[in-house]
């Protein structure tokens, strides 16, 4: 099939981000059919030019390209399993947060019910959707991707990984891994700074600078994870474990609790027991992919 300005498009599943979804799809021109168990959350989109369906399969069989963003992946089996005949020859697009091993189990089960698979994950919240800065990674079908990637484009930046279905989630977990690390660092900061009365506002844009700046040292820090040479450009392990402690002694005696920065901790003085003190903080990746 190629994909064209006016494929049609279902949507099953209307919280704030399919919501979102399904209104990108209207505003590009899309016929665009909603679901949702709860038939309430449609009203506003119906009156916006979508087609309500009333049941799940109602809603499969009004387009050959079936987009789903649930609340988690056993919702999409609950939803879809007692229709999945009803999706055979066309392409389910799940872009419910869920692990690689899920993605890889429901392109398996689309499969065997005929129907075409690719994964995705969101790299947004609501209201980026359909605006550039929005993006969605996608993996699974080249061939299903490809026929409606003008569709899912519509979307926000759509990337395809590759053929594994995994991908798309793999990514996307690893993406927000590094966001909630960076969000529990920058909030223990203000934990700290607040136990002197700094306001928040008044400490970010330092925050925000010096951030930027440590920023830079990624690239160079995930070149020496690919060729596996760990050698020390700045601070050494041995000096970073050493001066970590201060970190949780400081916390401890402001009244902050240290339960975010302990892990690191850990690690670095795992990486010193284990002979790595010269090394550069790159080596803690070997670390994490060992059980302690």
């Amino acid at each position: 099939m190629t994909d064209d300005k006016q494929t049609p498009v279902t949507v099953i599943g209307l919280g704030d981000m399919g919501s979102a979804l399904a209104g990108a799809f209207l505003d590009a021109g899309h016929p665009t059919t909603v679901w949702n168990r709860t038939a309430s959350r449609a009203e506003a989109l119906a009156a916006r030019g979508a087609t309500a369906a009333t049941t799940a399969a109602e809603a499969v069989a009004a387009s050959p390209l079936i987009v789903v963003c649930l609340l988690d992946q056993g919702t999409v089996r609950e939803v879809l399993g007692p229709v999945a005949g009803a999706l055979r020859g066309r392409t389910l697009v799940n872009l419910t947060n869920g692990t690689p091993r899920q993605a890889r189990e429901d392109a398996e089960w689309a499969a065997e019910h005929g129907a075409d698979y690719v994964d995705g994950g969101i790299m947004a919240v609501p209201p980026m959707i359909g605006r550039p800065e929005a993006v969605v990674l996608y993996s699974g079908s080249p061939a299903a991707f490809a026929a409606h990637e003008r569709t899912l484009g519509v979307l926000g930046g759509a990337t395809h990984l590759g053929a594994d279905p995994g991908l798309a989630a793999l990514y996307d977990l690893a993406l927000l891994s590094a966001m909630y690390g960076m969000f529990g660092g920058f909030l223990h900061a203000l934990a700290l700074t607040g136990s002197e009365k700094i306001p928040a506002a008044e400490f970010t844009p330092l925050a925000v600078s010096w951030l930027n700046a440590m920023m830079t040292s990624l690239p160079a820090m995930a070149q020496a994870v690919d060729s596996g040479d760990h050698s020390a450009i700045g601070s050494n392990l041995g000096m970073q474990a050493t001066a970590y402690v201060n970190l949780l002694d400081a916390g401890r005696e402001q009244g902050v609790a240290t339960g975010l920065m302990e892990p690191m901790q850990n690690l670095l003085h795992r990486a010193v027991a284990a002979g790595h003190g010269g090394d550069d903080l790159s080596r803690l990746v070997e670390l994490l992919r060992t059980n302690p």
